[in-house]
């Protein structure tokens, strides 16, 4: 190899060495070449978000979702956020502590989102001395696999278009859902979440919507947690709870309001829509019985019905309650009807009671099907 050659190729091997380190550092330097320069100075992770998502939230902390009220946080928000678009921030400023010692966290759309910045500068012009972005926003903190919130609005429309969700009341059963719930929610107090999990739907990805007694109401967060670790893959919360939503909606169901039953045709029976539609959203809201003999019933029931086969019930029928509709069940509607006039000649002051006057067929998984007999 002649020498001209040889320092040719040694000149090369020291351009390419150089051109790499150039390489590498200019993409150790991209990260802040990537970040836009109208980034907020101070930027957190989804876990400092969740570990400051306190229920319920401590006066010296705020979560603040920059994103527009309609339609971004009505749809979905961080837990325990305020909504304070960037928009209105100044006609919405009295919203935010008076502590200028407290902690913001603004958040809105993701990184490509600026209003969460602005807000947060805004902010800090003040006189805030913690103010805090988190960056990934809203789609960051669901891709970290947190539940989001839901609004009164949101869930009310669900209500009003009888959408296809499982609305969830995590209070306590008789001191509060029996006085008071969401229509078509059922009750699921968290105390008993593990033993009563089984009235979840089979359907892992079903749209569960978990609601307590509002945002200092913990009982909907841990159920909803409860209901992602048993992996159900579409979890909400309503985190203002029964509270918001009597005073928004005005519309509370009660044991007097349920009490309230749609009679059939024949003398003594129920309406067979109205029946399914109470056992379908308001189950506990009726008493089942089931008149067919024992065998019967052990093959195939409902689940919240209570076998009493007619040849037992004539010495039962004292110790029926009478706070809720009575409703006696069999496969043709001739025992249960033969129930009904029963408690008449037994207890005529026991007056809420009915019978389906239907063919039943019961199934082993506890639903059924109604055929109307023919008249």
């Amino acid at each position: 190899m002649k020498l001209k050659q040889f320092i040719q190729i040694a000149l090369m091997i020291v351009i390419c060495s150089l051109t790499g380190v150039t390489v590498a550092m200019a993409a150790a330097a991209g990260q802040d070449e990537a970040q836009p320069d109208w980034f907020f100075h101070d930027l957190v992770d989804a876990d400092f978000v969740k570990q400051h998502s306190a229920i319920p939230m401590p006066e010296n902390v705020m979560i603040i979702d920059s994103r527009p009220f309609k339609p971004k946080y009505i749809k979905g928000h961080i837990p325990m956020a305020v909504s304070i678009p960037n928009t209105q921030f100044d006609k919405l400023v009295d919203k935010l502590p008076a502590d200028k010692d407290a902690l913001l966290i603004f958040y809105c759309e993701g990184t490509k989102c600026k209003l969460s910045h602005k807000s947060a500068t805004k902010a800090e012009a003040l006189g805030y001395k913690h103010v805090k972005v988190f960056a990934e926003g809203f789609p960051g903190w669901l891709a970290a696999g947190n539940y989001p919130a839901v609004s009164t609005e949101w869930v009310k429309k669900q209500v009003d278009e009888q959408a296809d969700i499982t609305l969830i009341d995590s209070r306590p059963k008789r001191n509060k859902y029996d006085k008071g719930h969401i229509p078509g929610a059922i009750s699921l107090p968290d105390t008993y979440f593990d033993k009563m999990k089984d009235q979840l739907p089979p359907q892992k990805d079903k749209l569960l919507v978990f609601y307590c007694g509002g945002f200092k109401c913990k009982l909907s967060h841990k159920s909803a947690q409860k209901a992602m670790d048993l992996g159900y893959a579409n979890v909400k919360v309503y985190a203002a709870g029964y509270p918001a939503w009597k005073a928004a909606a005005g519309d509370t169901v009660d044991v007097a309001a349920a009490s309230q039953v749609k009679a059939g045709k024949e003398e003594g029976s129920i309406d067979i829509d109205y029946f399914k539609k109470m056992v379908a959203e308001q189950p506990d809201q009726l008493v089942l019985i089931d008149v067919r003999d024992a065998d019967e019933f052990a093959k195939a029931s409902l689940k919240t019905s209570t076998n009493i086969p007619i040849d037992n019930l004539e010495d039962k029928i004292k110790t029926l309650p009478d706070d809720k509709p009575i409703v006696f069940i069999c496969g043709t509607g001739a025992r249960s009807g033969e129930a009904f006039y029963m408690v008449q000649d037994v207890r005529p002051a026991l007056k809420n009671v009915y019978y389906i006057e239907a063919e039943i067929t019961f199934k082993k998984d506890g639903s059924f099907t109604i055929k109307k007999t023919a008249s």
